[in-house]
């Protein structure tokens, strides 16, 4: 499977990429939502884990909602992880194009379960 973290906090992004790389999964990481959207849309992903605080012009909401757009990418699972543990950012984030929403600190186990129960090639579940 192909995962594309969006994270700005260089220590975490690395953590995720080795916890799904160990599982055999092929991992990019990038610091921005423009560079995010920029990967997804030249080689769309099978996942795309994103952070909602991101710097620069696009936050982690407009990164799902510009990942939902795109003809290429609209049937990409999003997984946001973000420190925001309010029903407000999770009901907005899921309202974008969110499939699903873990706040930090997350369980690297459940992320994982996450990651294996989606569906390989054939869309986003949304829940």
């Amino acid at each position: 499977m192909r995962i594309l973290i969006i994270e700005d906090s260089d220590s975490i992004r690395h953590m995720i990429e080795a916890l799904v790389s160990a599982r055999g999964h092929e991992v990019h990481g990038v610091p921005t939502g423009a560079k995010g959207i920029d990967s997804a849309v030249a080689r769309p992903p099978d996942v795309v884990l994103v952070d909602l605080h991101l710097p620069g012009r696009f936050d982690g909401f407009e990164v799902c909602r510009r990942i939902r757009e795109n003809e290429s990418t609209r049937d990409v699972p999003i997984i946001v992880i973000s420190a925001l543990t309010d029903a407000a950012s999770k009901e907005r984030a899921l309202a974008v194009g969110a499939t699903a929403y873990y706040t930090k600190p997350f369980s690297p186990t459940a992320l994982l379960k996450e990651l294996e129960s989606l569906p390989r090639g054939d869309g986003a579940r949304h829940r």
